[in-house]
Parts: C-alpha cells; sequence; structure tokens
C-alpha cells in the first residue's frame, strides 16, 4: 500500500478546487493499492480555501494564508491523521505532491506567494518522514523506478 497525495489521484481538492492529477500513478494500481488523502482536508481546511505556504516566526514554522491567516494548527492536525492512516494501514511510502506546504516533499514554496521553489519539506511531510515513512514527490518516485 501506498500512502498518495488525493490531489495527484484526481480528486478535486486542491486549495484551488481543482486537481494535480497524474495519469502514471493509475499504473500502479496494477501491483498496488492507493490510499488517496488531503491532509489539508483531514485538518478541517475547506475546498476551495485560500492558497497557503510555510513561514518561520522566531524560528518556528507557521502556515499562513494569502490573507494572513495562520492555519498552522489545521495544517498540522491534517498530518497526525494522515500519520494515523499510515500507520493504521502499516504504510511505510507515500506519494506527496511537490511543493505543497503540507504535502511538500524536499521543495516548498518560500512564504512570499511570488512562486518562488526553496529546499524543505511541508508540514504532513515532515510528520511522516519523522515516523519513518519514506516519502517521495511525484516526480521523484518515477525517478526512483528507473
Amino acid at each position: 500500500m501506498i500512502l498518495v497525495s488525493a490531489c495527484l489521484l484526481g480528486i478535486n481538492c486542491k486549495y484551488s478546487g481543482g486537481n494535480n492529477k497524474i495519469d502514471e500513478l493509475e499504473n500502479l494500481l496494477e501491483n498496488e493499492i492507493l490510499i488517496p488523502v488531503c491532509p489539508e482536508q483531514l485538518g478541517g481546511l475547506e475546498t476551495p480555501r485560500n492558497p497557503s505556504e510555510i513561514i518561520l516566526i522566531d524560528g518556528n514554522k507557521h502556515v499562513v494564508d494569502k490573507n494572513g491567516n495562520d492555519v498552522t494548527l489545521q495544517f498540522i492536525k491534517g498530518g497526525e491523521e494522515t500519520l494515523k492512516i499510515a500507520k493504521l494501514l502499516n504504510i511505510k511510502t507515500a506519494i506527496l505532491k511537490s511543493n505543497s506546504p503540507s504535502c511538500g516533499c524536499g521543495s516548498i514554496y518560500d512564504g512570499t506567494f511570488a512562486g518562488k521553489i526553496i529546499e524543505g519539506n511541508g508540514i504532513t511531510a515532515a510528520i511522516l518522514k519523522s515516523n519513518n515513512i519514506k516519502i517521495y514527490n511525484e516526480i521523484s518516485y518515477f525517478e526512483k523506478l528507473k
């Protein structure tokens, strides 16, 4: 079983109300069970919602939306709920949406809402990684198969 960001499977849970469907993921269904999750929805955020990015305040990660609302607690709750699902199903691998403040794996937006990418992990990705779940983004997962 592989945990997958629901937007990558075509579920309309992206902040804009759309998705980030990756058709190649459907090929994994021949040999794998894919478990879709949207940590932001699991944390209680609506779809659609304002875009959010991670910023540092006094050295601590906070997630704020484009209007300046702090949504850190919802992102943490979504990460914890995602971890509960992974543990319940004994999942050891996750494919997460790159650059996302929740799912970003290796890269996230820089917090300026200017589209600039920096190194880092989203809140859910960090929680999963710290619990020994191997995380990939939609690009790195397929690169590892080559």
